[in-house]
């Protein structure tokens, strides 16, 4: 019998389904929002509506230019799972505009993954079961199970190495500075989305 807990996760993730957008929506949102000068979310602070402009520059960037190399093409199209891939994001998050055309790659190179995207802020029961040290941080994925409906597993909010990189910086500064946070874009200007797709065929 399932506990009640299990009962409660499995109601906030279709909850959640049913609001949910393909990726290419969510791209088409977002370009909406900067022809707007508007941002998701009810925060429409001047500085997150320019990050939403830069971020979909970037994402715009990445969707041309991310490449999977064959090995890990072999991997990700032999795998046999049939999951869906639900991320939580926000326009504005920095992390998710580097890190959701890679998810969108792999997932593109296997049928049986469905990679839906919804609102972090419009879908905080499901945030608050997925938090990381105690935050609601994005972007999250999720991977769900089509047959069971069960979570198999999270990512998230930043690759392994980046998570190292940030971690490292926050046990020796105690917290991130606007530098570091520079330098993080920096490292995924020139990591090129590898450590993400390294990251994910881990869990295939």
């Amino acid at each position: 019998m399932e506990t009640l807990q299990n009962t409660d996760l499995k109601a906030i993730i279709k909850d959640s389904l049913e609001k949910s957008i393909t990726y290419q929506e969510y791209r088409d949102l977002v370009k909406n929002l900067v022809e707007n000068n508007a941002t998701t979310g009810l925060n429409q602070a001047d500085n997150l509506v320019n990050y939403t402009m830069l971020n979909n520059k970037r994402m715009k960037r990445w969707d041309k230019t991310v490449k999977v190399s064959e090995a890990d093409k072999e991997k990700i199209s032999n795998s046999t799972l049939n999951q869906t891939w639900l991320v939580l994001t926000e326009s504005w998050c920095g992390d998710a505009a580097h890190i959701m055309p890679v998810i969108n790659k792999v997932a593109e190179l296997n049928d049986n993954i469905d990679y839906k995207v919804v609102l972090r802020d419009e879908n905080e029961a499901l945030m608050n079961q997925f938090l990381t040290n105690g935050g609601q941080s994005i972007p999250k994925l999720v991977m769900i199970d089509n047959l069971t409906n069960k979570v198999i597993s999270s990512f998230g909010p930043r690759p392994s190495k980046a998570t190292k990189l940030v971690n490292d910086y926050k046990k020796e500064h105690g917290t991130l500075t606007p530098e570091f946070k520079e330098e993080l874009q920096h490292w995924y200007n020139k990591d090129k989305g590898q450590n993400v797709i390294e990251d994910l065929v881990a869990f295939l």
